[in-house]
Order: C-alpha cells, then sequence, then structure tokens
C-alpha cells in the first residue's frame, strides 16, 4: 500500500483520480498510525479532531480500514502537515506551528482549527500567506 501520509504518495501531487478512489475505498488504518507519528500528536488528541471516538477507533483498529470521511480527513491533515513542512522547512518547525495558537486563526491551533473542511482551507490559506511573506 502507498503511504500517503509518509509522503510515497503526497496528497498534493498524485492523481486526483487516484487518491479519491483510495479514499472512497477507506484508508488503512497504518495511515491514520502515520499521520499521528509525523504530527506527534498522541492519538487520544488526534482522533477527536478527525471526528473517530475512541470506540470507533478500536473498531476500525480491528477492522484495518477507515471509513471514507475519516480517510477524507486524514488526506486533509497530511496535507496541511505536508504544505506546513514546504513553508517551515522541516517537520519539527511545521509541527510546532500546528500545534501553537495563531493569531490569523483567531488565537486557535491550526490543528484545532483544520477540524472542518473550511477551517483547513483558511489553515492552507495563512500558510500560504506566510509562504509569501504577507503579513497576517
Amino acid at each position: 500500500m502507498r503511504n500517503i501520509v509518509r509522503g510515497s504518495e503526497d496528497p498534493d501531487t498524485c492523481n486526483p483520480a487516484m487518491l479519491i478512489a483510495l479514499v472512497r475505498s477507506g484508508l488503512p488504518v497504518s495511515e491514520l498510525d502515520a499521520l499521528q507519528n509525523v504530527l506527534d500528536v498522541p492519538i487520544e488528541k488526534l482522533a477527536p479532531k478527525l471526528g473517530i471516538s475512541k470506540a470507533t477507533l478500536h473498531r476500525r483498529k480491528a477492522a484495518g480500514r477507515l471509513e471514507p470521511d475519516e480517510s477524507d480527513r486524514v488526506v486533509r491533515f497530511a496535507r496541511l502537515m505536508g504544505k506546513a513542512v514546504e513553508v517551515f522547512e522541516n517537520e519539527e518547525a511545521a509541527r510546532a506551528w500546528l500545534s501553537a495558537p495563531q493569531f490569523g486563526l483567531g488565537g486557535e491551533t491550526p490543528l484545532d482549527y483544520a477540524m472542518t473542511e473550511l477551517g483547513a482551507r483558511e489553515v492552507q490559506n495563512l500558510l500560504g500567506r506566510i509562504d509569501h511573506s504577507v503579513y497576517s
């Protein structure tokens, strides 16, 4: 299986039709584990941000596969991490930024703000402004 989170399959550059098919069929739970590792956030804190309860997480781990909506959120967070790494030029700085309150997001952390698609777009826009040295 390709690894979307760890970069052997970049969610921003891979064939959109292929990525959509992967999400529709449900990503393997290993993608969630990879996201948790790359973000360095305890799974107990990450799962609720992805809309996954503790009981559901246990069921998904037993089944080995996420549902399509959960897979879509994993890809959303992987994209944000990828963009943050691109902007800040390393994973450590990207993780720190994603976990710290940001003025441009009303004092919320990007990971909390990205719990919705609209919020994730705003985080992506803020990263774009930072990348282009536009004060926010």
